[in-house]
């Protein structure tokens, strides 16, 4: 597996061999697990390298960081609620009007 380049099925497959109910899987799930290793280890490979190339100014930047006490006019409900995404999931438009770069 490793010489396809297939590290997270290898990976999958030894920790599944290790562990004491290995015998009670199906061919079928065993497959089904090392798959979705794979899968979800080329999918975090994927926005890993996209993260680095996009070289953000500040990476590790999360919505629960918004410094609300500082005077710029943002809803701490509102903007929690727009960042849940529930105007995606009903198929709004969202515009965010200010200047650029300073935050209002």
């Amino acid at each position: 597996m490793q010489a396809l380049g297939l590290g997270g099925m290898a990976t999958a497959c030894r920790e599944l061999a290790e562990q004491n109910n290995a015998n009670d899987l199906s061919r079928d799930e065993w497959l089904g697990l090392m798959l979705d290793r794979e899968a979800a280890i080329r999918a975090d490979k994927r926005l890993t390298n996209r993260l680095a190339a996009a070289k953000l100014r500040f990476a590790d930047a999360c919505i629960e960081n918004i410094d609300f006490a500082a005077h710029r006019g943002l809803d701490r409900r509102n903007t929690m609620s727009l960042a849940q995404g529930a105007w995606l999931k009903a198929h709004e438009n969202l515009i965010v009007t200010g200047q650029t770069g300073t935050g209002n």
